[in-house]
């Protein structure tokens, strides 16, 4: 008997090498899925007041499609709606309070009506709140067929002065005046902003679009203050750019762009050519952020409150919002739901059995927001 397990011991009390994990163990998800555990403070998990303008057009379908995620995720948040709509006069003051109390917005698209004397109510939050950095996030979709490969361009406009500033009157009948007003608080902190996203997001370089070689002292002064920003962040390339090269160059190399900072008019442009490249304003990310406030909406304008045929079928693209939905979150502290949310997005996006008409299929908004509810985690 002794003899017999003896061979038995030896097996057992002689050391072993461990299994090593395949990727179907969940040791090896684990690591795949995360390194380093998330680690809130206590009272983070708190649900958060977001302020919800669903907007005009297709802003009602594709802001329906995010609560209807959230809710799924049960993702901390909950929503004060406000009807709020581009023929406005001003936003409302209720509005303002709202978004001042909670400090995040979620927007829908709001129209700005072309001429006459209406002016812009998506000006007027950004001046309101100061909101003086606008970013929309270009990058190429896996599945989603485009010209260009590894396009993943970052575009930061100045979102307050500029051409934007407001500043037109008539001198005489059939000669107006439009001011351009650029100044160094501005361009600094705008250059500022931009330096410090590529630092925290591991960029690697930073190119300022300008048109100084014609307005000489307005694009001259911003092109001064981003120089010198750029001298305090040694390790990240910077180089400038004029707008109409920039423009060429976009459609021809993108993929040569990481971080492009701009000023308000340029940027609004660029941005709309980078979209485009990558595959369309309906699955842009953006948002607009400044010292105490946000707003998260589409990140390129193109088009944004749809055309009457789309919204009569229900069939908005809803992810440009859900994108900027996971960007509010991550804003917001909750880094693993916004990574659930990308996550659903982008596996609906590859697998290709459910898309609207911009991206080449005939799927409604809810067809979309259910496939992405299906692929949460």
């Amino acid at each position: 008997m002794a003899r017999r397990s003896t061979p038995l011991l030896r097996r057992l009390l002689s050391p072993s090498p461990p299994p090593s994990p395949t990727p179907s163990t969940p040791l090896a998800g684990a690591v795949s899925r995360r390194s380093v555990t998330y680690m809130p403070r206590p009272g983070d998990g708190a649900p958060r007041g977001v302020t919800l303008i669903p907007g005009d057009g297709i802003g009602p379908l594709v802001t329906g499609a995010v609560r209807q995620v959230m809710e799924a995720m049960h993702a901390p948040v909950y929503f004060e709606t406000y009807e709020v709509r581009g023929d406005m006069p001003a936003v409302p003051p209720e509005v303002i309070e709202s978004i001042r109390r909670n400090k995040v917005c979620l927007k829908g698209g709001l129209a700005t009506p072309v001429g006459g004397g209406v002016s812009s109510l998506n000006m007027q939050l950004r001046k309101e709140l100061d909101l003086y950095a606008a970013l929309v996030n270009c990058f190429n979709l896996p599945g989603l067929p485009t010209r260009h490969d590894n396009v993943d361009i970052v575009v930061i406009r100045e979102n307050t002065e500029g051409e934007y500033s407001g500043l037109e009157h008539e001198v005489v009948p059939g000669v107006v005046e439009s001011l351009k007003v650029i100044t160094k608080f501005c361009s600094e902190r705008i250059a500022k902003y931009a330096f410090e996203y590529a630092y925290l997001n591991n960029r690697k370089k930073v190119t300022a679009v300008h048109k100084a070689n014609i307005m000489k002292l307005a694009d001259g002064l911003f092109l001064e203050s981003c120089r010198e920003v750029a001298k305090k962040y040694p390790g990240i390339q910077y180089n400038e750019i004029i707008v109409d090269n920039c423009c060429m160059q976009l459609v021809a190399k993108p993929e040569q762009f990481d971080v492009m900072v701009t000023p308000n008019l340029y940027g609004n442009l660029v941005a709309n050519v980078a979209a485009g490249i990558a595959g369309g304003t309906g699955v842009m990310p953006g948002g607009n952020v400044g010292q105490d406030h946000a707003i998260f909406e589409q990140g390129a304008s193109a088009g944004n409150v749809g055309n009457e045929n789309i919204v009569a079928k229900k069939r908005a693209n809803p992810v440009a919002l859900l994108l900027s939905s996971a960007m509010m979150l991550r804003h917001l502290q909750f880094p693993s739901f916004a990574d659930r949310l990308e996550t659903a997005v982008k596996r609906v996006i590859a697998e290709g059995k459910y898309r609207t008409k911009d991206l080449g299929g005939i799927s409604t908004t809810q067809e979309v927001t259910d496939a992405v509810i299906a692929k949460l985690d």
